[in-house]
Formats: structure tokens, sequence, C-alpha cells
């Protein structure tokens, strides 16, 4: 049997019953209540609160070992979660255990039980106001409901019990903060988007009090238990509550030196509705895939924004002689000093999941605060050096607000898209100014793709109009995110790492890589801009030398470029495809050598226009003979352009599909990685400009082979191809086999180019499938003697040419193994 005092304690085992057993402990015999598993530093009884035979287990061997009078009992434990919805276990816990536990200790000599509640279940004051134990009981949510369901419960059954209902106010120390305010540190810490954003009165604020307060609270009111009122309810916390301003600018300060952190003011109805869209989200995101945590922001919250909770605790003054000693905004220096000197354990120790960079640049030996500080540092220097591409935007969007009239094209729709496109450039452009709206960066290329797209959507006749937006599309396009520093690549993608991925010999987003892909694309976006100005009706004629249209006055050209086919698209098809090509150039210049892991889904995205999109376009091509019964020169050119784009490109695409597999292995979201970047195996080099002071023709060669070789085998398949393409005028098939081979002939000819590449020689054997439909097809069809050798012959050489791999010469990681 104890000589001291006993204090029983349920849920002991939290960081809160830690406090309160550390400050007790030297006075008075503390047990503790909790769960099956839990530790603590006191005497542990087990038990569950959700059964009765628990709870009556317990207490029998709390009755065996320390008898029946309690000094005090604080009732700790409670279920809490923060996405604002009902949970059974708030019923079972809070309000039913309760319920439970009082039923035991009605059988006790108690002296008095304090409760733990939460000033949420007051109705909030008005910003200025504040609240005191008189104020009207209003819970907003489950947690404060269920706190203040728990309370009645302990009204109506404590019986001979005296009471004390605590109602704490937001609880903190020297490094860790309630959830809320936690998120906020760390997406200011981050420079998250969100951060800047609020949906209510940045005027409001609520009440905090430190933990060593907050147990000195408990501490005087179990000393002075016999004091007190029978039943008591008592508010404890600073009666200073920060607003959301003062805590933005003091947290801007400390951790980035801002003289005032920037807020938004979002309307409540959008922000509910872009954190429905995050909630929404989640079960589309497989574990698999993502493995961070929820989405902290809830449509609940957004609601609770505005509310003031600042206490009046002079009753607490007066029954306890209790006063906070604390205050957060002078104890944020230690929050924050906590999180700069080790990041990863502050996330940690406050609840969150720490950014992935974060981790990685901890498991490479490095401190996270410096690589931060370095980074935003080279970050900013060189967003100066190119701040003026923003006002080079500036000026597109004023000129592009009167052009319509200057361009004589101002009572059109048009005229209203582009000025309001200038309208949204100018604010956009501006944002971009700063280095910390790189959202902004990104809205501005978004915009400058609609410019481009405008006179397609609106037809518009104007040729100067077409031209004015092409241009200025383009140039908003590329200034705003073609410029350096790139936008959305996270410090550790940025600052280490290698510029050439792990077993290859090149980076394949080098420039020489890429400028080959940019000129094809380029030569496409000129002819698709003129087949558009034909189809705009801005000039009345095309070029074709050698194909001639039906009995009508148009030539082949003509007569493809307005057939059903095209007229199918609600906008014209060549200006589609002179945007895509666009955008190719525009994508194509985007990053530095090591975009194949700081940018993978610009890779992607790249890759996704040039090669399906690509076999698409050719398919259009390739059917035009058969469908239309004519050809069109100019588009032959492009399609001959979107095809020699094809080998160039794979490249890039398989280093960056290796490193994504790289980084799953390693643990880490691929989901992240791919839109933000990260490190990878080996140590940061400075190849990330490419050296031009060489002569032009080892540029040139170094532009054309790299990756891509071309073995006779190859050569000699595209050769079958044009055969087969022209067995109309060579071995005379017609119908349903001339259109079989041609065809036929155009598929190979592009699985042969695609092969060129080395990263992709294994879609020569695509081949050896034309090869066996050609050995099938005349004997269906039914075919003459020199058509059905001709057939036989290109089909078992398109079978035997697909078999030889041709030479290697690079070297591609992993995959040189798939090389086959």
């Amino acid at each position: 049997m104890s000589f001291q005092p006993i204090v029983l304690i349920t849920g002991a085992a939290g960081d809160i019953g830690a406090a309160l057993i550390a400050a007790l402990r030297s006075r008075y015999t503390v047990v503790g209540l909790d769960r099956q598993g839990k530790t603590a530093e006191c005497e542990l009884i087990e038990v569950d609160l959700t059964s009765d035979d628990s709870v009556r287990q317990a207490f029998d061997e709390f009755r065996r070992r320390f008898g029946e009078r309690i000094t005090s009992v604080i009732h700790l434990a409670a279920y809490f979660d923060f996405s604002g919805e009902e949970h059974p276990l708030y019923s079972k816990v809070n309000v039913e255990g309760t319920h439970r536990l009082l039923r035991e200790l009605r059988n006790f000599q108690v002296e008095r039980l304090l409760y733990p509640g939460t000033m949420l279940v007051h109705e909030p004051a008005r910003a200025g106001e504040r609240i005191d134990e008189t104020a009207p009981i209003a819970p907003k949510w489950a947690y404060p409901k269920s706190k203040a369901a728990a309370e009645d419960v302990i009204r109506s059954e404590h019986g001979n019990i005296p009471i004390a209902l605590l109602h704490l106010a937001g609880l903190y120390d020297d490094e860790t903060v309630v959830p809320t305010l936690a998120h906020q540190i760390a997406r200011i810490y981050e420079r998250d988007l969100q951060s800047h954003l609020y949906s209510g009165s940045t005027a409001a604020g609520q009440s905090c009090v430190h933990k060593e307060d907050m147990t000195e609270a408990f501490v005087r009111a179990i000393e002075r238990r016999g004091q007190l009122p029978p039943e008591l309810t008592l508010l404890v916390g600073e009666e200073e509550a920060p607003s959301y301003d003062e805590l933005q600018d003091t947290l801007g300060r400390l951790i980035h030196g801002a003289d005032e952190w920037a807020t938004i003011s979002v309307p409540k109805w959008a922000a509910k509705a872009g954190a429905g869209l995050q909630v929404a989200a989640e079960p589309l995101i497989p574990d698999s895939i993502d493995r961070g945590e929820k989405p902290f922001m809830r449509p609940f919250m957004m609601d609770l924004a505005q509310d003031h909770y600042e206490l009046d605790t002079s009753l607490a003054r007066k029954l306890l002689g209790w006063r906070p000693k604390h205050r957060l905004i002078d104890t944020l220096p230690s929050i924050v000093a906590s999180l700069k000197r080790d990041p990863v354990r502050w996330y940690r120790i406050n609840g969150l999941t720490p950014p992935e960079w974060l981790e990685t640049v901890q498991e490479k030996a490095r401190h996270p605060e410096v690589l931060r500080r370095r980074y935003e540092t080279e970050f900013r220097r060189e967003y100066h050096r190119y701040r003026w591409a923003h006002f080079s935007n500036l000026a597109l969007a004023a000129w592009l607000i009167v052009s319509p009239p200057i361009l004589d094209y101002a009572r059109t729709p048009l005229a209203w898209s582009d000025a309001l496109s200038g309208v949204a450039l100018l604010v956009l452009a501006s944002l971009s100014l700063s280095w910390r709206f790189g959202w902004a960066r990104w809205a501005s290329a978004a915009l400058g793709t609609w410019i481009m797209f405008a006179p397609l959507v609106f037809w518009s006749d104007n040729a100067a109009a077409y031209l004015n937006d092409t241009l200025v599309g383009m140039l908003v396009f590329g200034f705003a995110v073609a410029t350096r520093p790139p936008p959305g690549v996270n410090p550790v993608a940025a600052l280490t790492g290698p510029t050439i991925p792990p077993g290859w010999e090149y980076s394949p987003s080098g420039w020489f890589q890429r400028l080959p892909i940019i000129l094809l694309a380029w030569v496409g976006f000129h002819i698709s801009r003129y087949l558009t100005a034909y189809q705009l009706g801005h000039i009345d004629n095309v070029w074709e030398p050698f194909f001639a249209g039906g009995p009508d006055p148009q030539n082949g050209t003509e007569e493809i470029i307005t057939s059903s086919l095209s007229k199918a698209w609600p906008v014209p098809d060549a200006g589609v495809g002179a945007l895509t090509y666009a955008l190719e150039i525009l994508t194509g210049v985007i990053g530095s050598a090591r975009r194949w892991r700081t940018m993978p889904w610009l890779v992607i995205l790249f890759g996704i226009m040039i090669v399906p999109l690509g076999v698409v376009s050719i398919t259009f091509i390739i059917v035009q003979p058969i469908l239309i019964g004519t050809w069109c020169t100019l588009c032959l050119i492009a399609a001959a352009a979107m095809l020699l784009q094809i080998p160039y490109s794979l490249d890039e695409i398989v280093a960056t599909a290796q490193f994504l597999i790289r980084r799953k292995r390693a643990g880490q979201s691929v989901l992240r990685v791919f839109f933000v970047g990260d490190t990878d195996e080996g140590e940061l080099d400075k190849r990330d400009e490419d050296d031009f002071e060489r002569k032009p023709g080892k540029l040139a060669k170094e532009m054309v082979s790299g990756g891509v070789s071309t073995p006779w085998n190859l050569i000699a398949s595209i050769l079958v191809g044009v055969w087969l393409m022209c067995t109309r005028l060579t071995v005379g098939a017609e119908g349903v086999l001339a259109n079989a081979d041609h065809l036929i002939g155009a598929l190979a000819i592009t699985v042969a180019i695609t092969a060129f590449a080395e990263v992709g020689r294994a879609v020569r054997y695509v081949n050896v499938l034309f090869g066996v439909a050609l050995l099938i097809v005349p004997f269906v069809y039914g075919a003459s003697t020199p058509v059905m050798l001709s057939e036989v012959v290109c089909g078992l050489l398109l079978i035997l040419l697909s078999l030889p791999r041709g030479a290697i010469r690079g070297q591609y990681g992993s995959w040189n193994r798939r090389i086959v």
C-alpha cells in the first residue's frame, strides 16, 4: 500500500500523460490506465474503455494494489482525429468510455476528478473579444462535440465526486505545436502555395498554452482540490491570441527572413471546393504510388477559419493562482530553431510526414537546412538574371489587349479572347516577377497555349490575327517557363545527383539530343501553319507539285485538307498539328541536361506528343490515298519530320522510366518524384551546359548520332517498305491488295525508322508480323503471279531483315539487356 497520495491518470502513455507524470511523481504515487502494449513512467494497468469487463477488471486490479482512496483522477483518455468526420470511437471512447469510468469511480473515495476538455466546445467570439466560462457551449465539429457530450456525462453521473472541467487552449512546447499550426509552419518552410492562402479573417486567432503552463494548472488544481467548488469549469490558456496575420509574418521572418508573408484571401466556397477535391482524390492514389500522408486540409476547416478564441482566464487566476509564464509568439523562435536544426526530426515529432527531399538529403549525410538555403540562394540569383522574361510578358500582355483594333479584328470573338487573355497575363506576369510564385509561370504557359489555340477555336479569317496569336502565344509560353530557373524542381533534385544516368555514356536530355527533335518540329510547324492558312481562308490555294486532285480544280493537297476527314474536326486539323509542333519546340527547350530526373513529367509529356501522337499523325497520312484517293506532298514531308523525331526521343523516355523505377525501389513516392524530380545514384556534376565551341562537323555528328544508329538491315527494311508502297506502279497491284501493300509498306518504314533508336531496337520485330501478313494476304484475296511473287519475297525479306540486331554503340544501363 502506498503512503503517498495517489493520482490516477487515464491515457497515461500519451504525451500529456508523460508531462503530468513527470510533474507529479515526486509528491504523489502516479498510477496510469492505458491500452494494452502501452508504456509509461509509472505503474500502468491495462484497460480498454470500450469494454465494461475490461474497465471493471482494471479497477479491481487497482483496488487490490492501491486501495480505494484516490486523491485525484485525471481523465486524459480520448479518441481524436482531424478528419472532421464522425467516427464510432468518438462515442465509444470519449462518451461511453467516460460513462464506464465514472460508474467504477463511484465505488472509490475520489477527492477530485479533473477532465481536460477543449476551449473549442464554446461558441467562438469575434476578433477583439474574449470568451469566459459562461460562453455558450456550441461545438462545431466531431471532436469538440464528443468532448462536450463527455462533459454532459460527467455532470450528470459524477455523484459525490467533485469535478473540475479544464477547457484547454491549443497545446505547444519548445518544439511541438497543435496540428493546425504545425502544418502551417511546414507549408511556409516548404514555400507551399497553400501557405499564402486563407479563407477566413486574418484578424482572427486562437489562444494556446505551453505544456509547462498546462501541467502547472493541473498540479495547482490537485493541490487546491479541497478548496474548489464541487463543480467547476475553468479556461486554461494564454489570454493573448496572436492573429493569423501576426503568425504568418512572424513565421515568414523566422524561417525565411521575409519582412512579411503574403496572405491571399480566398472565398470560402473556393477553399472548400479545393479541399474537397483533395479529399476526393485520396482513393485514386494507390499506396504503392504515394506513400505520403493524406491531405490535412478538409472542407470543414474552411468553416472554422474565422473562429476567434481569445480567453478570459481571470477565474483560473482567482481559484488556482495560475497564470501562464509563456507566450506562443515568444516561443516561436525556439520552435523554428528546432525545425532548422533537424527538419526531419521536427516533422516527425509533430506528426507530419517529411518531404522526401528532406529525408533524401539526410540519407546523404547532408544537412537539409543548409541545402535548402543554398537552393533558395541560387534559385533567387538565377531568377533575378531572367526576370526580363516576365517583364517581356507584361509587354506582350499590353500588346495583346490593343492588337484587335490595330490588326482589324476588333469586332470578333477572338478580340474578346485576346483582350481577356491580355488582362489575365498582366496579373500572372506580375506575380511571376516574384520568385515565390512559380505556379504563376505555369499558369502563364497555359495561357500562352490558349492564345495559340484561340484563332482555331474561333476560325479566325484574319491572317494577321492568327500570326499575331501564334507568335505571342509561343513567346509567352517560352518566356514563362523555358527561361531559367526551371520552376517546380525540388531542392534535392536541383543540387544533388548526376547529369548522366547511371550506366549511360551521355545525357539523353542534353541539348545535342534535343536539337534534332526541335529542328524537325520546326519544319512540321511551318508546313502545318501554311496548310492551316488555307483551311482558315487566308490564302486561295496551296502548293502541290506532284499530286492532282479529282475533276474539281483542287489539287491533291487541297482535297485532303478539305476532305470529310479534315472537316470532322471542330477546329482546323492542320492547326492542331501546328499547335502540337509548337508545343514540341517549346517543351523541347525547357530544362537542363538533367531533366530526365528533375522534370520527369515534362519528359513523358514531350514523349507523348512525339511518339503516340506522331504515330497517329503518320497513320492518318498513310491512309490518305486509300480513303481519299490522292496524296499531299507537304503532308508527307511533315509526316517524315514527325517520324524522324521518334528515334531521337526514345532514349530520354527510357532514362526517365529507369529513374522512376530506381526511386520506387528506394522507397520514394513515384507520384511526387514524377512531378518534382529527385536525386539519383551518383554525385552532382556540372556537365549541365553542352559545349557548342567545337567544329560544326563534330557538333552535327553528335546531334545526328546520339543514341541513334542505322544498321544495314533496317535501311533494307525501309527500301522494302518503299517498294510495297509503289506496287501499283511496279507490279500492277490493284484494289485491296494494293491498299494492303501501301499500308504495310508505310508501317514497315515507320517501324524501321523507330528502331533506329538503339534503346528501341526491339521494335523491329513488329515487322515480322507485317512479313507474315504479306505471306497470307495474296492467297486470301488472290493475286497475279507478279503480285504474288512480290508479296512473298517482300514478306520473307521483312521477316529475315528483322532478325539481326545490328551494332549497338551506346551504353544504357540496365536497359542494355533488353536491347535484343
